[in-house]
């Protein structure tokens, strides 16, 4: 595996994760939101910068909880004062980098941490990392004391663990009266998750437990996935006037790290190690954000859905109620009686229509008058109906909403008022009907052309046929047949007599469906303007599903990658401890404790000091 391709696949994943948004608050959208924006940090800060400088120095951040004495311990391995210890807590401070001067140019650069400025001298400021040059410390390895990881303060916690993340070996320091507690373990567990380099430095040891604690804590991480990870116990004792300890207390761990930057193979395993740990916990973590994506989506589809059903809901009621006889009532019903002469039409309903129909032919001379009439009773009993069912869909549409977290969100973020119709509704539905009593007249006109000039097309006219049409249309469904019972039955088969005598009775099935057709095309593109105010409102959200499809296709490319060498995923996890066995036998650490002795090589390396003699 080339590290030219390595490379460009992480960069195409850090591209696809900083694209991310998760705009809607779901359930575990806000802790995989932060999840990516971890993994892009971590890729800027330490995968991105260490893969294109393999040889850089090694850099060990010293982390843990407050008052672990974490600035006490980088000051006594450097045995001078680099980094002043906070009396008071919480303590705000820039953390403090410690490298050899040689080192310089690898720490001064934004190599890493390139969201942090750069400082020779002690500041208060998080945003700013101070470099500390120090010719006692060996070349090729750099200490840096991290904040508190449970400071109180949140900028304290998040740098903590900004720079943990950018570590290629954690030195993590812990108490004897906290090593039990579960902050640290978090921050632990999660570094055996990634197989992160790990050492552990369980301080202030009281002198009378230094039997028993160091081994409790060393089967607590044997239990937990630590089992190869050193660990260095340090006595509690009295500093000096400098505030430093004893050197004996901390000369095993500062051998062993000059042991891990002085053999060039065990601080490329440490680096290697932490590096593919880290490679390997994108492919595992990457998903999750995907999967947040995915969730936004489907958050967002059920809200469309509820809006479609609505206003689909919408345009079945008006297209039934437009073809069972409902609107053949109350006005649009007496203005048809005064068009066809109400007197005779009352007393001859239960008569033959026949009959009716030749009297009316013998009465009408020219287009009645009375047509207009109906047609704005029609209009206004349609707008009526369609306004009903317009602001019904609304108001179905945003109780679905309304009862949905997501759509709460949607609702407020919303420009427009989404619990009615819109404000131009009402014309927008006068406008339709209007349109669609111009379609038919237009059809009227179009198939009368043959018969414009007979007797009969000229008593009615286009205007007189086309309201005849649309009563014709209002009860094609309402079962009216034959010498119907009842004022509206009698309506509808008139209506269709008549044209029949104009046009012929198939003629008239074609010209009642062709209107029909209209209308409700009319009605569903009327609906579909005032659903697309929701559907706009969805995509204002910034939820955009193919997020998930970049991060997928990111991290197979990575995973493959990955998979197909051995070049970081080969590392035993075990160098670690090689830097100490490269001791002579004399010089090492002494094991001891009921859990660790006799001391396997094989099981990792636990370190105990006894005393500060």
């Amino acid at each position: 595996m080339s590290t030219a391709a390595l490379t460009e696949a992480l960069v195409s994943l850090r591209d696809a994760l900083a694209a991310v948004r998760l705009p809607l608050t779901l359930p575990g959208s806000d802790t995989a939101a932060r999840t990516g924006r971890d993994m892009v940090t971590q890729l800027d800060d330490y995968v991105l910068p260490r893969l294109a400088t393999l040889d850089a120095p090694l850099l060990t951040v010293v982390g843990g909880s407050t008052g672990a004495g974490k600035s006490t311990l980088v000051n006594s391995l450097v045995g001078r004062v680099v980094t002043r210890p906070g009396v008071i807590r919480p303590t705000t401070k820039s953390p403090v980098l410690v490298h050899h001067p040689d080192d310089l140019d690898f720490f001064q650069s934004d190599r890493i941490l390139p969201g942090l400025g750069r400082s020779f001298d002690q500041a208060h400021d998080t945003s700013t990392l101070q470099l500390v040059a120090e010719p006692t410390l060996p070349p090729g390895l750099a200490l840096l004391d991290a904040p508190d990881i449970d400071s109180v303060v949140a900028e304290n916690r998040a740098l903590a663990s900004q720079l943990l993340a950018a570590a290629d070996l954690w030195l993590f320091v812990t108490s004897a009266a906290r090593y039990a507690d579960a902050v640290p373990w978090e921050y632990l567990l999660a570094a055996a998750e990634r197989a992160a380099a790990v050492a552990v430095v369980l301080d202030r040891v009281p002198p009378a437990a230094m039997g028993e604690v160091p081994a409790h804590l060393g089967r607590l991480m044997t239990e937990r996935g630590l089992a190869q990870s050193p660990l260095f116990a340090v006595p509690e004792t009295a500093v000096d006037a400098e505030g430093l300890l004893p050197d004996a207390a901390v000369s095993p761990i500062r051998t062993w790290l000059a042991t891990l930057a002085a053999d060039q193979a065990s601080r490329q395993a440490v680096v290697l190690q932490t590096l593919d740990g880290a490679i390997g916990s994108l492919v595992t973590r990457s998903p999750q954000v995907a999967q947040a994506v995915d969730g936004q989506v489907e958050a967002l589809a059920q809200l469309r859905t509820d809006a479609e059903k609505s206003y689909a809901e919408a345009v079945r009621t008006i297209g039934v109620q437009t073809a069972d006889g409902t609107l053949l009532r109350g006005e649009v019903l007496a203005r048809w009686q005064d068009f066809v002469g109400t007197g005779e039409f009352m007393r001859a309903v239960e008569q033959k229509i026949g009959w009716l129909r030749d009297k009316i032919w013998s009465t009408l001379k020219g287009e009645p008058p009375q047509a207009n009439e109906v047609k704005l009773a029609v209009e206004s009993g349609l707008e009526a109906l369609v306004r009903e069912e317009g602001d019904a869909a609304a108001e179905r549409t945003e109780a679905a909403w309304a009862a949905n977290a997501a759509g709460r969100q949607v609702l407020e973020a919303s420009r427009e008022d989404l619990s009615h119709s819109s404000p131009d509704f009402a014309a927008a539905v006068g406008r339709t009907i209007r349109d669609w009593q111009g379609d038919v007249l237009d059809i009227v006109s179009q198939v009368g052309q043959s018969k414009r000039n007979t007797a009969r097309f000229l008593a009615l006219g286009v205007n007189g046929l086309g309201v005849a049409l649309m009563i014709v249309v209002f009860s094609q469904t309402g079962g009216i047949t034959g010498a119907e019972v009842g004022v509206a039955g009698g309506t509808a088969l008139l209506a269709q007599r008549l044209l029949e005598a104009v046009f012929g009775e198939d003629a008239v099935r074609g010209l009642a469906k062709r209107a029909k057709d209209r209308l409700d095309e009319r009605v569903q593109a009327l609906m579909t303007e005032e659903l697309h105010r929701y559907l706009r409102a969805l995509g204002d959200t910034g939820v955009d599903g193919t997020q998930a499809d970049g991060v997928r296709t990111a991290t197979d490319a990575l995973a493959d990658l990955r998979g197909s060498d051995t070049a970081l995923g080969g590392v035993d996890r075990a160098a670690l401890g090689q830097g100490q066995d490269a001791l002579p036998a004399e010089e090492r650490p002494a094991l001891s404790g009921p859990v660790l002795d006799p001391p396997d090589p094989n099981e990792g390396h636990r370190v105990e000091v006894r005393d500060g003699a």
